[in-house]
């Protein structure tokens, strides 16, 4: 038997969680001295954000929690950000956060706060343990809600005297609990619908059907029965690249959505929600589901999605169809002055294999998806919650889980600022992480909803929210400072170049594409008036127009 701090950690390990990121300030000083004697991996993170991404990304690559271990309230409520894409993702995660001392509550001490209403916005579960001997208990309770099913996150209080308190002892892990599929019932209609309703179906694919068995199943489907694939705008994770099924990722920008969607009468949802715009927009629709296209969900959140959608295969008779995968092919090497796409086009050409992309490049990332799509196979971590910020922590978290494999995080220069701190963590750990920072000096993607929201005249002062070329931020030197080798590109020649250095150099590197915004001038003022003109135009037109603004 050990003081509760021991007893917690031991529990986890036993328990699975052997990672965790960590800001830890005075409460949680039993648990820090704690490490030494456990085989837990503890990350130091120089901002609660960052541990909270990291713990996300790891989640995503690992199909497995980590930990994170935050200082109070303050600490929990600078993770929120992150921890709201983690949500949003649905991984799992358990948040170990620090207290006062049980005893010291009472005197409304300066860093007292409600933890537990700060944790309600992003935890199913949350416990403040208020005794030692029951800590085990309640951690290992922690985890066992946390992987599910559903995957959620799980927020655990620690009272300081709990975590120094003495006699307490490790527990074992919960049974697992198996995700049941879905309802032969439901699985039988949704293949009626597919099958026999004469009417074009797509099925919009999400989270846990977005690896390789999920989408060769998919495809089947589609082949079989002429159903069109779609996923999430920001997928969790989603595998592509050569030889796999290729899929249409819905458009953030509303307008396009509805021209993907146009058509089809019926949408099949597999462990994916319907389709809502980001925002609301003055005389736009927010639900973007066509009003004649009825909706049908294949799998709840608590169901075993993949075993579902193989349960369809075989009712519309798929089982002997081969999948449609996509041919290996790579654009040429990039020439000239750098722009975003030329960036996108020579990562297409230089990507190595398995690499793990963690995708925050904004609006700088447009052709991402078609210069890659032939590119060998790779992973896609996404902005699941639309809260920017959370690429490089990502990127953190998912070299800790796959140290075999290169990590890019591609990051725009308004987000990086958000948690720039992941890169003091990935030269500490010495992770394979390559970050490209596409720098138009602007927060570019406001830049175009200044202009979509029909707000007043535009005028000097609005559009100086939204510029950051004064002072101009200099990423390369940031980078140097934090232990992170670094260039800046400002041409195609010279990413190239930096490009192939880090790819074949294992380590941590860092590249300032220094990119003109890929809308400014009158391009910008235009993309409005050709969004509002979608819904206006024959449906061959909108699409050839979407596919022209984002292929």
């Amino acid at each position: 038997m050990g003081n509760g701090a021991q007893a917690l950690i031991q529990t986890l390990i036993h328990c699975g969680v052997d990672t965790c990121f960590s800001n830890p300030g005075t409460s949680e000083m039993h648990f820090v001295a704690a490490l030494d004697r456990s085989d837990m991996r503890a990350v130091l993170c120089l901002f609660e954000g960052v541990a909270s991404g990291a713990a996300d990304g790891y989640a995503r690559m690992a199909d497995k929690p980590a930990a994170t271990l935050l200082h109070l309230g303050c600490g929990l409520g600078n993770a929120l950000a992150n921890l709201h894409n983690a949500r949003k993702a649905r991984v799992p995660m358990i948040n170990i956060v620090g207290d006062h001392a049980t005893y010291h509550t009472q005197y409304d001490a300066q860093l007292q706060s409600d933890i537990e209403t700060v944790a309600k916005n992003i935890s199913t579960w949350i416990k403040t343990t208020p005794e030692t001997g029951q800590l085990a208990a309640d951690a290992a309770e922690a985890v066992a809600v946390a992987k599910g099913p559903p995957a959620q996150i799980s927020t655990l209080i620690l009272p300081a005297d709990v975590s120094w308190g003495e006699g307490a002892e490790a527990v074992q892990p919960h049974k697992p609990q198996q995700a049941p599929p879905a309802s032969e019932a439901t699985v039988r209609e949704i293949a009626r619908v597919i099958q026999k309703s004469g009417k074009k179906v797509a099925l919009l694919l999400g989270n846990r059907v977005l690896r390789e068995d999920g989408l060769r199943a998919a495809s089947q489907i589609a082949e079989k029965t002429g159903a069109k694939l779609f996923c999430e705008v920001f997928p969790t994770r989603l595998e592509r690249g050569a030889g796999l099924p290729a899929v249409e990722r819905i458009a953030y920008l509303a307008e396009m959505a509805s021209v993907q969607l146009d058509g089809h009468e019926h949408l099949v949802l597999v462990d994916a929600k319907a389709p809502v715009s980001f925002f609301a927009y003055p005389g736009k629709k927010s639900y973007l589901v066509p009003d004649d296209c009825t909706p049908h969900t294949l799998v709840q959140t608590h169901e075993d999605a993949l075993a579902s959608l193989r349960a369809l295969v075989e009712a519309v008779g798929a089982s002997d169809t081969d999948p449609k995968l996509q041919s290996a092919e790579r654009p040429e090497l990039p020439k000239g002055k750098l722009n975003a796409a030329k960036v996108c086009q020579a990562i297409g050409a230089l990507l190595p294999e398995k690499a793990i992309i963690s995708d925050e490049a904004q609006t700088s990332g447009v052709r991402l998806p078609s210069f890659t799509a032939g590119a060998p196979r790779h992973d896609v971590l996404a902005l699941t919650g639309g809260s920017i910020g959370q690429g490089l922590p990502v990127a953190v978290g998912a070299a800790t889980a796959s140290p075999g494999r290169p990590v890019l995080a591609l990051i725009g220069d308004g987000s990086a600022m958000y948690t720039i701190q992941s890169l003091w963590t990935i030269a500490r750990e010495g992770l394979d992480v390559t970050t490209i920072i596409f720098n138009n000096r602007s927060y570019g993607i406001l830049n175009i909803e200044l202009e979509r929201v029909g707000a007043d005249k535009i005028g000097p002062k609005a559009k100086e929210q939204l510029d950051l070329s004064e002072p101009a931020i200099d990423f390369v030197s940031m980078a140097k400072g934090m232990g992170v080798p670094g260039r800046r590109a400002a041409t195609a020649e010279e990413f190239n170049a930096a490009l192939e250095k880090a790819v074949k150099t294992r380590g941590p590197y860092l590249i300032e594409a220094i990119v003109p915004s890929e809308y400014e001038g009158l391009k910008l003022k235009v993309l409005p008036h050709m969004l509002n003109a979608l819904g206006r135009v024959p449906s061959p037109v909108a699409k050839a127009i979407k596919k022209k603004i984002a292929p």
